[in-house]
Parts: structure tokens; sequence; C-alpha cells
């Protein structure tokens, strides 16, 4: 809970002290680490894999001190899906929960409500 936000909240680092918090918490994160995001390594960045999606609109939200997903990740992404919008967040670290990530989430949502997918 300490490296998610970029000011560490203290209420997030005493609700991971909770037991029943901390070991649902660990379930969830666990099933993704040993399933690895049911994607292979770098599989999202592979140019034919981009290739079949590159056609959706995509807006990629992005804290710059992010630890747990560095920007990297974001970059290299985008490099190689270059019609989709990278924003990054200059005061947030990997929660979505921070003002300024929430905000541009909301405002990305909102973006593609009037989408149609016919």
């Amino acid at each position: 809970m300490a490296t998610s936000k970029l000011i560490v909240d203290p209420l997030d680092v005493a609700k991971a002290a909770e037991d029943t918090w901390a070991n649902a918490f660990a379930r969830i994160e666990n099933h993704y680490f040993v399933n690895e995001g049911w994607m292979e390594q770098g599989q999202l960045l592979k140019a034919e894999n981009v290739n079949k999606i590159k056609h959706l609109p995509c807006i990629i939200v992005q804290g710059r001190y992010d630890i747990v997903c560095p920007f990297k990740t974001a970059w290299d992404l985008h490099k190689q899906w270059p019609e989709s919008q990278l924003k990054v967040v200059p005061n947030a670290g990997h929660s979505s929960r921070e003002i300024d990530t929430l905000a541009l989430l909301v405002e990305a949502t909102d973006e593609f409500r009037g989408l149609s997918w016919e």
C-alpha cells in the first residue's frame, strides 16, 4: 500500500494491516501473478498483436511516478500504438484513486460514452 500512491496514505497502510483485507488483496494479486495477467511477457507490445486492436480508440492514463507499472511500459505501448492518446499524470503514482488520475480516467470514459460499435 505504500507503493501505490505518490503520497503515501496512512489510512491505506493501516487497512493493509487488517487480516481480512490483507488476505483478500493478496489473493487477488497472487491470482494475477500466478496467471501472469493472462498474457505472455510483452505480448501486447508485439506489433502483430497491437495491429489487432489499433482500430479501437485508446487513452492510456499513466502516473508519472508509478513504480508498480513504470512509465516506460505506457510509453512503449504508445509507440506501438501511435493512434492512442497518452496522458501522463504529473503528480501521481499507480493508484486510480489519486485525484488527478481519477479525473483523467473519468474524462476518458466520458469521451468514449458516445461511441458506436456498429
